[in-house]
């Protein structure tokens, strides 16, 4: 399977979705916003990213969503940034 296939796993979109849920609604707002641009969009690589950052805490999670902190160590990847930067343009 590429990379760069789209994931067309209902249930795994599902599960992603419900990982995606947040305590601040902040979050809840800018991941809702992408998933209605870009779900049926999204590639394995995109949901490996998404799963990462999803395992942030909120406020972590907030600051790399707007821009107040770079990603680093694990989350310092191109799959990572490149879903952090479609998330900043919705």
């Amino acid at each position: 399977m590429s990379h760069q296939q789209h994931q067309t796993d209902p249930a795994q979109r599902a599960r992603l979705r419900w990982r995606a849920r947040r305590g601040l609604l902040e979050n809840d707002l800018i991941i809702q916003r992408f998933f209605d641009k870009y779900e049926m969009e999204l590639t394995d690589d995109d949901v490996a990213a998404l799963t990462l950052l999803f395992e942030e805490i909120d406020n972590k999670l907030l600051d790399l969503l707007l821009g107040r902190a770079a990603p680093e160590g694990d989350l310092d990847t191109p799959a990572v940034r490149r879903v952090i930067q479609l998330m900043k343009d919705v």
